[in-house]
């Protein structure tokens, strides 16, 4: 395929109207770091960074850092950064060229650019989608696991040494602007994590404390004053782009995008107003700025999140493949509605409403357009059942409240950890070992809580067996409300 035939700068002009950026890409500087290149970012900061830059007139533009994948980087800058975005509505799809990312780096290679753009003085945001697993947080303790291999690899690693994790590459690009003296900065998580912000802030003052520079003290009070780390609410449901996707987008567009990302039309952003530095004026598309996002983040994580994953693994329990074929079985709807009403009493009171949260969830969850992956919502899960359900379900028993429906979804979960296909995860070989040939079921869960950190609930004994009980009819793909 020639350069005429990929979506870049020069092909915009070809496109209608409607299909183009919201702003000229040519227009936008670099004032955003955005660490992780997924599909998620690319469907959601960058959407509300555009918006903000094209109705305000600022020129906040974004660079791209990919911790891992190279070959998206070469995508993206032969793209001239520029991507496209697909609305799966059920009334049709509708597709647009993103144009907010004008920069692209691998972060092994592109160290030394990275770096230099974390002191950079214009540079006043730094985002993150880097996952649970990329803060390397202790299960028990919730700082740093300095003695996980990437963390401690890059702690013993010298002053010009390779750093492969995203806290090491932050934390040394954040000591360097502390150091020059450079203006306050805003670090944001939008990673799906309870109090993202302040964990995000405890992994990176960690790293700073465990290193040997000579001056961390200094760095960190200078931190204090000069970054903060604002907890945030992200929200859009963004499924893994398939080749379907990738013909669909070049269908619409008349060229070929090798980046597309789609989407359901909902998004949200809520936002703690606790900003040390300027930073894009994302209200201008919506975003809520708020003085705490603590009850919009656990319901979220709690309800849509939670809801998310039981339906993952009892779906593929049921041999589906989809949310939305999850959906339309006969338990679906119940099992969103059960799982909000079980956790709800867990939820602060001056949060959104439960019901009204669960009747929207049902409609999002439902869209005939949105093909999500249960496989995809799986990955991980001894990081993200950690996160959307053991503390709710400590809560609630705490309570001597009955928990029926967690004790199902967990049952889906250690069901799905014994399987040849299971979903990946970090913890995958600890889980494996849990299922011995002769070992008895209640021992397998009590074995798989532990891996988890949760050795409370592994000694609830009614709480084991009642997951052990489960077992048996999600082997045969019989899932029962």
């Amino acid at each position: 395929m020639s350069a005429d035939d990929l979506l870049n700068r020069e092909a915009l002009l070809r496109l209608a109207p409607e299909q183009r950026p919201a702003v000229d890409p040519a227009e936008l500087r670099t004032r955003v770091v955005h660490f992780g290149l997924g599909a998620f970012h690319r469907a959601h900061q960058a959407v509300f960074t555009e918006q903000a830059a094209a109705r305000s007139g600022e020129p906040w533009g974004i660079t791209a850092v990919a911790p891992r994948s190279a070959a998206t980087v070469r995508a993206l800058r032969d793209q001239d950064c520029l991507y496209s975005l697909t609305e799966r509505r059920p009334d049709g799809h509708r597709t647009r060229v993103v144009g907010s990312v004008v920069g692209a780096l691998a972060m092994g290679p592109d160290a030394k650019t990275v770096d230099a753009l974390l002191a950079d003085p214009k540079v006043t945001v730094v985002t993150l989608t880097v996952t649970e697993k990329g803060y390397h947080r202790s299960p028990m303790t919730g700082g740093l696991d300095t003695s996980a291999g990437p963390v401690a690899a890059d702690l013993a690693a010298g002053p010009d040494g390779p750093l492969t994790t995203v806290i090491g590459r932050l934390a040394a690009g954040l000591a360097a602007r502390m150091r020059a003296g450079a203006p306050p900065i805003n670090v944001v998580s939008c990673d799906n994590m309870a109090d993202n912000g302040a964990a995000l802030g405890r992994v990176v003052h960690d790293y700073i404390r465990a290193s040997s520079w000579p001056d961390r003290a200094e760095i960190l009070d200078r931190m204090a004053e000069a970054v903060a780390f604002p907890a945030t609410v992200v929200d859009r449901i963004v499924p893994a782009t398939s080749e379907a996707d990738r013909a669909a987008a070049e269908a619409a567009l008349g060229v070929r995008d090798a980046l597309p990302v789609t989407g359901e039309p909902y998004r949200q952003w809520v936002l703690e107003d606790s900003f040390a530095a300027p930073r894009p004026p994302w209200e201008l598309d919506g975003a809520l700025f708020v003085p705490d996002v603590a009850p919009y983040q656990l319901t979220k994580l709690r309800l849509l999140n939670g809801s998310h994953s039981a339906l993952a693994y009892l779906g593929s329990a049921a041999g589906l493949t989809t949310i939305s074929g999850t959906m339309a079985a006969d338990w679906g709807e119940r099992l969103v509605r059960a799982l909000c009403a079980e956790v709800a009493p867990t939820l602060p009171a001056d949060g959104p409403d439960p019901v009204a949260y669960a009747d929207d969830l049902v409609v999002r969850f439902r869209n005939p357009a949105m093909h999500h992956l249960l496989r995809q919502i799986g990955t991980d899960g001894s990081l993200k059942i950690t996160e959307r359900w053991l503390p709710a379900l400590r809560e609630l028993r705490a309570r001597g409240t009955s928990t029926p429906v967690l004790e199902l979804a967990l049952a889906a979960w250690a069901d799905s950890t014994r399987r040849a296909d299971a979903p990946a995860d970090p913890a995958a070989e600890a889980l494996a070992a849990c299922w011995g040939p002769s070992t008895r079921p209640a021992e397998t869960v009590r074995a798989l809580l532990r891996v988890l950190g949760a050795a409370d609930l592994a000694d609830d004994e009614a709480l084991v067996a009642a997951v052990a009980d489960r077992l048996p009819a999600l082997r045969t793909g019989h899932v029962e409300i």
